[in-house]
This record gives C-alpha cells, sequence and structure tokens, in this order.
C-alpha cells in the first residue's frame, strides 16, 4: 500500500498504546511504526532511541488513561512531534496548552465510541436498579432453593435520571433512557436550549432532584471529584450512581463510605481512580456493578478506532485538515 504522504519511505509513528494485531497491521501498511511495548526498552530509551532516528517521527498515537501523558516530557524527548492522536474522546490525558504552545496538532476518538458507552450505562443502571448481576449470582450460588425469593429491585420506567456532561455520550444516554419514560435532567458546562431537558448550573441541586445519577462528563480540574460527600448526600439512599466517564471524577473514598454507611442505594462503575486496582470494599458490595473500562469496546468500535485513528494519521501526513481535530486553548 501507498504511503499517505506520496513515493518514498513510509513516515514513522510514535505507538506509545497496546493495540490488537489488526490494529498493528493497519499501522504499518501505511507507517513505520516505532512501537513502545514491542521494543522493549524503558520509555526513556525508546524515546531517545526514536528522536535519533534519520527520519524521527512526527505523530504519536495515545490512549486515555495510561501512564503516559503528551505533555512537556514528551515533546522535550520527541521534538520532531506535530502530531498527537489519542484513541480516547476525553483528553485528560494531553496537555493542550503545551500542544499550542509547541504547534502540535491534536486529534481524538471523536463519536467512535459514543452509542456503545451509552448502551453500557443504561445496562448498569438496570443493572443495579434491577440487581441483575446480583440475582444472577444468588442462582450460581444455589441459594436459591435454600434461600428463597431474591430481594425486589426498583423499577427503571419513570425514574428521574440526571446526566453530567451532556456531550455526544450524555445527549444519546438520554435518548436511550427517555425511551424508558425517564424524566431527564442534566448539568454541563453551558446550557443545551435545543433540548427539552431541565438544566441545573448546580451539581448539588441536581443531584437532589434525581433518583440516578450518571456521570458521562471529561474529566478537567473543574469536574475531578464533581461526585462528592455532599453530592452523594443530596442523592440520597434510595439513590444509585452511574460512572462511564473517568474514575477520578467520582470521589471514590466518599462513594465508598456512601455506599458503606447506606447513604445511596448503590453504583455502577466502569472506571475507577486508581485503575486497574479497585478498592476491595467496592468489590464485595452486592449493591455495585463493576465492570473493568470496557464501556466504549465492541468488536465493532474497535474496528471503527482503527479506521478512524489511520484516516487522522492520512490526514496530518497528507495536509489535510484532521478528521476530529481537538480545540487547542
Amino acid at each position: 500500500m501507498a504511503s499517505p504522504s506520496g513515493a518514498g519511505k513510509p513516515p514513522a509513528v510514535l505507538l506509545l498504546r497496546p493495540v490488537d494485531p489488526p490494529f498493528a497491521v493497519a499501522l504499518r501498511e501505511r507507517y513505520r511504526v516505532l512501537d513502545l511495548l514491542s521494543s522493549g526498552q524503558p520509555l526513556p530509551a525508546f524515546l531517545a532511541a526514536a528522536a535519533a532516528a534519520p527520519d524521527p517521527p512526527r505523530a504519536a498515537v495515545v490512549m486515555g488513561g495510561g501512564s503516559i501523558r503528551a505533555d512537556a516530557a514528551l515533546f522535550d524527548a520527541v521534538p520532531s512531534l506535530r502530531c498527537v492522536v489519542s484513541t480516547a474522546a476525553g483528553v485528560d490525558h494531553i496537555d493542550l496548552a503545551e500542544c499550542a504552545r509547541r504547534g502540535v496538532v491534536v486529534a481524538n476518538s471523536g463519536t467512535v465510541y459514543s452509542g456503545d458507552v451509552a448502551d453500557h450505562a443504561v445496562g448498569m443502571v438496570i443493572d443495579v436498579m434491577r440487581r441483575v448481576s446480583a440475582a444472577e449470582r444468588y442462582v450460581r450460588r444455589g441459594l436459591w432453593p435454600v434461600q428463597g425469593d431474591y430481594p425486589l429491585g426498583s423499577k427503571v420506567s419513570g425514574k428521574r435520571v440526571g446526566i453530567i456532561g451532556l456531550g455526544n455520550i450524555g445527549s444519546l444516554i438520554a435518548k436511550r433512557l427517555e425511551a424508558f419514560g425517564c424524566v431527564i435532567s442534566y448539568n454541563s458546562r453551558n446550557p443545551k436550549r435545543s433540548l427539552p431537558y431541565t438544566y441545573y448550573a448546580d451539581v448539588r441541586a441536581l443531584a437532589a432532584d434525581s433518583d440516578v445519577l450518571v456521570v458521562s462528563c471529561a474529566l478537567n480540574s473543574e469536574t475531578r471529584h464533581i461526585v462528592g460527600g455532599e453530592v452523594l448526600d443530596a442523592l440520597g439512599e434510595g439513590g444509585v450512581v452511574v460512572n462511564v466517564g473517568r474514575g477520578a471524577n467520582v470521589d471514590e473514598a466518599a462513594l465508598v463510605r456512601a455506599l458503606r454507611e447506606g447513604r445511596i442505594a448503590g453504583a455502577g462503575l466502569d472506571v475507577f481512580e486508581g485503575e486497574p486496582k479497585v478498592s476491595p470494599e467496592l468489590r464485595e458490595m452486592e449493591n455495585v456493578v463493576l465492570t473493568p473500562h470496557v464501556a466504549v469496546w465492541t468488536a465493532e468500535s474497535r474496528s471503527d478506532l482503527r479506521d478512524h485513528t489511520v484516516a487522522n494519521l492520512d490526514a496530518f501526513f497528507s495536509g489535510d485538515p484532521l478528521l476530529t481535530p481537538v480545540m487547542l486553548p
């Protein structure tokens, strides 16, 4: 396959995240891939070797929630970088101000995952409220014939659902839950005048008027621990929290305390502050549904992400506009 930059040597791309074999093949068909994981080198040595190459990489592929940040340290190590393509929608792992200062363009995953994350969020709402996973464990443990019927769950239809972050994902969550007859309200940076939902500027007020609180916002200085003890108290003892945003959007210690003390009814969590490590207390709670940051992943979304990442890289190397550019400050 021809190089996206025309005839000659394929351009070099810094790969700073694990990818599955089809993704790796797709990248290597078009680029000279410098892969951190397959190199077996420590990160500093790997970056130094990449920077010293005769044709150093001008683009890097990074992942959200990983340990490697796209920041001054990375750009100092590999000064040739002019493009960062993230395989996440969120950009909390990228120093956007530093990118702007150095003339580095940034692309993210856009809406590749949006529908999948919305589906997962709704599934978690149903699971927590109807106690699906807990009831399944009850049957598997052979407790049904011994202890009798499982305790009743709570109806989903008609519930008041507050959504923190009404972007692409939040809007799709709202649309899906509307089909259940749920009453939707939300908190976002700004009110969405074109939507019929009630806007709350204050997250505590939103929680107080909700049976279910769904977190689907980006992580930044304003949204770190946006759900803490006061918000959980406002949600109340019958309330449920579902987080498909970032782990640090929720004060996990405060959440554990609220669950342990019965100040809220349950939680569904796909993301965690210290992931992949998860609080032992959360793991032991029957009223908590846990998944390992997989809301974004389906067979379809993985394939779509591969194509989307390659298309953004092609656009950069061809001098065309990125498909999903991130606005820099």
